[in-house]
């Protein structure tokens, strides 16, 4: 699913809502995640999963044309990890508890 079909999906299940509402919604909602991400902040959403920074630390790595060593610096990653609900419903395992 990409952006513009979710904002069509809330647009289409909330009729007393006009879609530009709805788009200003769910990017207000994905600018707050990418700037509290930004500041190194966690985003936890029930159910669903967090969204985190991970610190890559800077080493050596290898041209794989060349196979010459190269200095790779260190970066910040995005990490995902699903929560509980997601998981049990993607495997299968629905409204079960463990």
């Amino acid at each position: 699913m990409i952006r513009s079909e979710l904002i069509a999906k809330i647009a289409e299940e909330n009729p007393h809502l006009f879609q530009r509402d709805v788009e200003k919604i769910v990017n207000t909602i994905f600018e707050e995640i990418i700037e509290a991400m930004a500041r190194g902040d966690r985003v936890e959403l029930r159910g669903f999963g967090a969204f985190s920074v991970k610190k890559r630390d800077a080493r050596t790595g290898r041209n794989p044309r060349t196979g010459d060593s190269v200095d790779v610096d260190e970066k910040h990653v995005p990490f995902f990890k699903t929560g509980k609900l997601l998981r049990d419903r993607l495997n299968g395992l629905e409204g079960t508890e463990e």
